[in-house]
């Protein structure tokens, strides 16, 4: 396989031309606002495009900081790095430079649902981000603060879209115009930082929030629906205070899987991954967080947290009595750090000491920096294109958690959508959008923009139809050549990778095909396959490797000449064998959905006598809605796949029971009429 070695970092002194203290321009195709993981994304995909870009932030040096845990990837999440990769962002990379921990989550389940992860090294993934931000041709980055997003007005005589012109600095008296802006304020804008009953104007810790006129230009002048979100993080523990011996060990993965599909190997050796460790909590936790409610003005409030992803005050009063993990995770290879996943809280510094050392492993811990809680502004996603352009103001992009999300992927995957769109915007071509039949990007954007949000939207495999197709292994088959043909965001050389992945599995799975043998010979190649000895038929290689035991070294080493140049491929012909008959049915499900998408549903349905296996959340949630069309029920919250299947294949079903019924009825009268006929003849004349 062509290898891109993992990059060395360049010196930060040649690269300081693309920093800007002031700018040295007053006009760029594109402006991107905010430098974090949507943020990063946005910009690098725009001037991979071809457009000028700007990248402004508050502080170049936290460019790419892991705000929260310093991990990347997951069930749903890693799948959206690995397509992110797929179109030649910059996540996928820093993770496989700044990985300490490799692990593939549910990996007890098939492929299509395995989740890539890695612990990261906080420091390696900025410095990587940074590194690859300022030497992006066509992109400068620049420290300040917006001021003000600038706006036209539409003519009130022929009423349409505004549409944005540029930015105003604070302290700058001139303008930077653009044909395209892309906000990406993260927690940011109209930020408030909580910790017990203090509160203070922020995103992050030791950061301040985005400009009020930035929140006041939204809402007031361009008219948007923005709701109000919250979010926080736990305590960083110092990691020689941690009695891990009282913590049960976790090793990583022996071969870590590297996220890029440019890379075969991640930059830490096996043996240098460092583990992680999983306690729990104990009844005094809980004592604890009740203790402390009334001295916690975050947890009090009515505003939305993630659901997923809950502080330990929210987990212990919406299931009092239960025992919830806690995972110590290490902050880098040479950090003193430990970052205690699923003890996200707000109360107050004391007692969160008080919290932690209520669990035994953390018996004598100490807090380096105390948890705290972030809430901010978030606009409603519905008013967004499929683009991430805002319906009613030309040039302006959203990406991020101003959407409504939660997450570094969910983040970066919108991010580089709105950046490529920008970018062909600003270069007049015309935007583009993703299906959701062909991306977990393109789920992601469809819930956002046709669903809504009313809490921090999470990326799970559960939320895609045909997730047997769109794996973490093909995610380079899928995006990479459009990428390149189409959006225009994809380098020559990944491009060319691609193609030889492509034609190198398509030659290996003919060869395959073409090794047809009974089973009587199949045993002989495969003495020590365990094969039925009732049946004997003919089978291809392809339908051996969807055998468990079978491997793809097995086939290639009794057939050696026709095989062997397969071998880098094996686990991905494996894991391709397997879903093919899936996948073929899948796409004819694809296809028939598409197809009926259009189907009326009739308005009179009584959900809750179904006769077809729906849970009782989605029955209510169809009798409160009655979508009047298969796909207006398609794109509900909380409608599962499954449902739309069992709802297609209920419709299709009346539809053709009434069809028989109206035969029927026309048979009878025509019987009636024939009858009547024959009476008449019959009588005297």
């Amino acid at each position: 396989m062509l290898t891109k070695k993992l990059p060395p970092l360049k010196g930060f002194l040649s690269l300081v031309p693309r920093r800007a203290s002031h700018v040295a321009r007053q006009q760029y195709d594109v402006i991107v606002v905010g430098g974090g993981h949507a943020g990063t994304e946005a910009a690098a995909a725009a001037a991979r495009v071809g457009a000028e870009t700007l990248l402004v932030t508050q502080k170049i040096q936290t460019i790419g900081a892991l705000s929260c845990n310093p991990s990347l990837g997951g069930v749903g999440k890693g799948q959206l790095v690995k397509e992110v990769d797929a179109l030649d962002g910059l996540c996928g990379r820093a993770g496989d430079w700044a990985g300490i921990h490799f692990s593939i989550l549910n990996r007890s389940k098939g492929p299509a649902v395995w989740g890539p992860r890695a612990q990261l090294d906080r420091q390696r993934y900025r410095e990587f981000i940074q590194s690859e931000l300022l030497s992006t041709p066509r992109l400068t980055v620049l420290e300040g603060s917006v001021e003000e997003l600038l706006v036209t007005e539409p003519n009130p005589e022929e009423p349409g879209q505004h549409k944005v012109t540029g930015i105003r600095l604070a302290n700058e008296s001139h303008p930077i115009s653009a044909s395209s802006v892309i906000l990406t304020t993260g927690t940011f804008l109209s930020g408030s930082l909580f910790m017990g009953q203090s509160t203070s104007p922020g995103g992050r810790i030791g950061d301040a929030p985005s400009s009020t006129g930035l929140s006041q230009t939204l809402r007031e002048r361009l008219g948007l629906r923005t709701g109000r979100l919250r979010t926080g993080t736990p305590p960083r523990i110092l990691k020689d205070s941690v009695d891990l011996s009282q913590a049960h060990l976790h090793p990583p993965d022996s071969h870590p899987t590297p996220f890029s599909f440019m890379n075969t190997h991640t930059r830490c050796k096996p043996e240098e991954q460092l583990p992680c460790y999983l306690t729990h909590t104990t009844p005094g936790v809980e004592r604890v967080v009740r203790e402390s409610l009334h001295l916690n003005c975050h947890i009090q409030q009515d505003t939305k947290g993630p659901r997923y992803c809950p502080s330990i005050e929210s987990r212990v009063l919406r299931f009092p009595g239960r025992q919830h993990q806690v995972w110590l995770e290490p902050e880098g290879f040479t950090s003193d750090l430990l970052y205690p996943q699923g003890l996200s809280m707000t109360m107050p510094p004391d007692m969160q000491l008080r919290l932690i050392r209520e669990i035994p492993a953390l018996h004598r811990a100490e807090i380096h920096m105390p948890g705290y809680g972030v809430q901010y502004d978030f606009v409603c996603p519905t008013q967004l294109s499929p683009a991430l352009q805002v319906k009613s103001t030309q040039g302006l992009f959203l990406a991020g958690q101003i959407n409504g999300t939660t997450g570094y992927e969910e983040a970066a995957a919108q991010g580089l959508w709105a950046g490529v769109n920008a970018a062909r915007l600003a270069l007049s071509m015309p935007t583009l959008a993703l299906s959701r039949t062909e991306s977990y990007i393109g789920v992601l954007i469809d819930d956002l923009v046709s669903r809504g949000v009313t809490e921090p939207y999470r990326m799970f495999t559960s939320r895609v139809e045909f997730r047997t197709s769109l794996r973490p292994d093909n995610a380079d088959l899928r995006l990479t050549l459009k990428g390149f043909e189409e959006l225009g965001c994809v380098s020559t050389l990944r491009y060319q990778e691609a193609v030889r992945v492509r034609d190198s599995l398509q030659d290996a799975l003919a060869a395959l095909e073409a090794l047809a043998l009974s089973t009587d010979n199949w045993r002989k190649k495969l003495p020590n396959m365990r094969m039925s000895e009732a049946k004997n038929m003919t089978l291809t290689g392809g339908n051996m490797l969807q055998y468990k035991d079978v491997s793809f070294e097995m086939l290639a080493s009794a057939f050696p000449e026709c095989l062997s140049p397969y071998m880098e491929f094996s686990q991905r012909l494996k894991i391709e064998a397997v879903y093919r008959p899936h996948c073929y049915l899948q796409k004819k499900e694809i296809e028939r959905i598409q197809r009926e998408e259009n189907m009326s549903l009739p308005q009179d349905i009584d959900y809750f006598s179904l006769p077809v296996s729906l849970s009782q959340e989605v029955r209510e949630i169809l009798d409160r809605v009655r979508p009047s069309t298969l796909g207006a029920a398609t794109r509900l919250q909380g409608i599962t796949p499954a449902a739309i299947v069992h709802l297609l294949h209920y419709v299709n079903y009346m539809v053709q029971k009434e069809k028989r019924t109206h035969r029927n009825q026309a048979d009878q009268k025509e019987d009636r009429e024939e009858d009547m006929c024959a009476r008449n003849a019959s009588l005297p004349q």
